[in-house]
């Protein structure tokens, strides 16, 4: 198992060939300290989990590793169906200042298709999603003030990347010398 930075982890997410709206998340409250834990899966891509704390207001700190080649019915019963829950993207930058601009125009179309005609919020934000080009959105089970039981039931199920993605990260909290994250 390969623990690196989470924004790298993000960047694998990204960086994978595979339909963005087949992504589906589990997020929520850190057990046992500072922080979250957030579990990434797609029946292609595979099974990515998080672990990050706000080191500040502008600085987000945190570790993660992938923990399955692929998502199967047994991990993904762990996770949410298309319609339940939130919803959750990860987005990669426009390339340039064009770039942005056709998105923003496109963004635009989508929101006055939608104003227009009769649509759900979820339709709406799958709309959004492609406009702006994610490459990875879905539902998603968080809770900000505590963790949803599917994220005790998948830190079970990894049990030896939940102990050394902990460590890890609360490595980075003692270095960081910070004994609580910022809310």
């Amino acid at each position: 198992m390969r623990i690196r930075e989470w924004q790298d982890i993000l960047e694998d997410v990204t960086d994978r060939d595979v339909d963005p709206d087949g992504w589906r998340a589990v997020a929520g409250d850190r057990a046992g300290g500072v922080g979250e834990d957030m579990y990434l899966g797609h029946p292609r891509a595979g099974v990515f989990f998080l672990k990050t704390y706000a080191k500040n207001p502008f600085e987000v700190r945190g570790v993660g590793t992938q923990v399955a080649r692929k998502l199967d019915d047994e991990i993904g019963s762990f996770m949410p169906e298309r319609n339940e829950g939130g919803r959750f993207a990860v987005r990669s930058p426009p390339e340039d200042e064009d770039h942005a601009k056709q998105q923003a125009t496109r963004l635009e179309e989508v929101v006055k298709a939608h104003a227009d005609a009769p649509t759900t919020p979820g339709d709406m934000f799958d709309d959004m999603m492609d406009a702006l080009e994610s490459p990875a959105f879905g539902p998603m089970a968080y809770d900000q003030y505590d963790r949803p039981d599917e994220l005790d039931d998948l830190s079970d199920r990894f049990e030896e990347a939940e102990k050394l993605l902990s460590s890890e990260l609360d490595d980075l909290i003692e270095t960081d010398e910070v004994d609580r994250g910022f809310m």
